[in-house]
């Protein structure tokens, strides 16, 4: 749950974060997390509070329009889902197997090269 008094924030950060806690929750995330999740996103696209002082004073500008910029990609590839995960693993790059690896959580893939990789992710289908 977030912590802290809410008083720093204008009413359009308070209005982005209902609107964010109302998508998680549409998602079926529970409320609680929810709420954590849209306040850390409106941190982190605006610096924090922006009223009368408050940490989002020290953000820069161009700091804060890479902050959204970022966290709108993140969004959007969320929103589409993996497309290279249907793709055969021969084509996909050495990142992209280390994370399925993981959450496959298959033991010693760090040190494997990304043939050993496509082979253990074969196994583990």
């Amino acid at each position: 749950m977030p912590r802290g008094s809410k008083s720093k924030y204008t009413a359009a950060q308070k209005h982005k974060a209902a609107q964010i806690e109302a998508s998680y929750e549409d998602r079926g995330v529970p409320k609680q997390e929810a709420e954590a999740r849209a306040w850390a996103t409106v941190n982190k696209q605006s610096g924090g509070g922006e009223r009368r002082g408050g940490s989002g004073n020290a953000t820069s500008a161009a700091q804060k329009a890479r902050a959204r910029r970022d966290s709108a990609r993140q969004a959007a590839s969320t929103r589409r889902g993996n497309p290279r995960a249907d793709s055969p693993l021969e084509t996909q790059s050495k990142q992209e197997l280390l994370h399925l690896a993981r959450a496959r959580q298959i033991p010693g893939r760090s040190t494997m090269r990304k043939a050993e990789l496509i082979s253990a992710l074969k196994k583990a289908s």
